[in-house]
């Protein structure tokens, strides 16, 4: 379960909380009794050899680039400025 604490006791404990988080811990933060963000660890990037997308995409199945692109233009309308 997350744990709540307030806005106060992020400025005031930040240290702690942020070995809190580091530690694995999701902390839920709150301002006038209303959650307002959540603390959560960042998780760790894998590294992924070259060789093992290569393969990935050697073995993906081919896309016809015209039929792609037809089925892109029948459900995105080209007409409107975003």
């Amino acid at each position: 379960m997350n744990r709540i604490i307030t806005q106060r006791e992020l400025r005031n404990e930040s240290a702690a909380v942020l070995r809190e988080v580091q530690a694995g811990q999701t902390l839920i933060v709150t301002r006038n009794g209303v959650p307002v963000a959540e603390l959560r660890p960042i998780q760790p990037r894998r590294f992924v050899p070259r060789a093992v997308i290569a393969e990935a995409a050697a073995r993906a199945p081919r896309i016809d680039a015209d039929r792609f692109r037809a089925d892109l233009d029948t459900v995105i309308d080209q007409s409107v400025d975003g």
